[in-house]
């Protein structure tokens, strides 16, 4: 099952106690996520998910709400995919089209009260909404084939502070969060809380790793910077060696490129270690330098 199929199982398995937060899910449903079919002259209202959960669940609100008895059909996509589909069928009588049109009305014309705003974002994800996969990327959204219901949803998620997108795709308007922080908030507003553990837990996980390829990235740097640094100072007194001699150096510097042929994979703290007596990491650098800007004037003469 993917992440966006476990957070909507959770999610319709949350129990609606108030009245008034029942009549704004049914509302969401039918404004989000269902349309009006007519066969053998009988119009009916199909809501149609891969969710056996969330079609239960606009079963047994329309059930209980709208007095009628919808009928729930099971048929099988014929794509690669191969998942079930789950469709309920309410009958969309005169007086079930007249209440759902009291329903959706009270959310549109009303400033709802904040409980009743959670289960409108719970349940316009439940109709049109889906999460990706939090190990892949972050990216939650909610699809409405209605201007003014995207910018409805749009709005209830900034009363809680959230700052969502719309983008418009073919027929369809797009309401998006991107930022995890932003879909972990909008996790917790809806009541998934599991999903959010889940995807903080991800995070967490995907932070170490990111935080350890850091390091590892910075290590192997630092390594082929000393690599390299190690094989231009032993290039530099070669040359010195071919062409002057190493005992035409001062001491100090004789000194220092006789160890470096002679360790060549040491550190510069290593070899001013070695040194009698020794010298920090800044000295031994020094003294390259030195040795560098010799070997750069006996190539000049070459």
């Amino acid at each position: 099952m993917s992440f966006s199929s476990e957070t909507k199982s959770e999610l319709a398995r949350l129990n609606l106690d108030k009245k008034c937060c029942r009549a704004v899910a049914l509302a969401t449903f039918f404004e989000a996520g269902g349309v009006f079919v007519e066969k053998r002259n009988r119009l009916s209202f199909v809501f149609s998910s891969e969710n056996a959960a969330v079609a239960r669940k606009i079963f047994k609100l329309s059930k209980e709400l709208l007095g009628c008895k919808p009928v729930i059909s099971v048929s099988r996509r014929k794509n690669f995919r191969k998942n079930n589909v789950y469709s309920v069928r309410i009958p969309a009588d005169r007086e079930v089209r007249e209440a759902v049109s009291h329903m959706i009305l009270s959310v549109e014309d009303n400033p709802l009260p904040q409980c009743c705003s959670r289960v409108f974002l719970r349940f316009a994800f439940l109709a049109a909404g889906s999460v990706i996969n939090p190990q892949r990327t972050y990216h939650l959204e909610i699809t409405s084939p209605k201007e003014d219901n995207a910018e409805r949803i749009a709005g209830v998620m900034g009363s809680f502070g959230l700052k969502p997108g719309i983008s418009r795709r073919k027929q369809w308007y797009v309401i998006y969060l991107k930022d995890a922080d932003q879909i972990s908030d909008f996790l917790n507003i809806i009541g998934a809380h599991t999903a959010l553990l889940n995807l903080e837990s991800i995070r967490t996980i995907k932070g170490m790793r990111n935080k350890v390829n850091r390091l590892i990235n910075c290590e192997t740097a630092n390594i082929n910077k000393s690599i390299n640094a190690s094989l231009r100072q032993i290039k530099n007194i070669n040359l010195i060696k071919r062409t002057i001699g190493l005992n035409r150096l001062p001491e100090n510097l004789s000194e220092i490129a006789v160890l470096r042929l002679e360790h060549p994979d040491a550190t510069l703290k290593e070899l001013g270690e070695m040194l009698d007596p020794p010298v920090g990491k800044s000295g031994v650098n020094h003294r390259m330098r030195k040795i560098e800007k010799i070997a750069e004037k006996l190539e000049g003469r070459i």
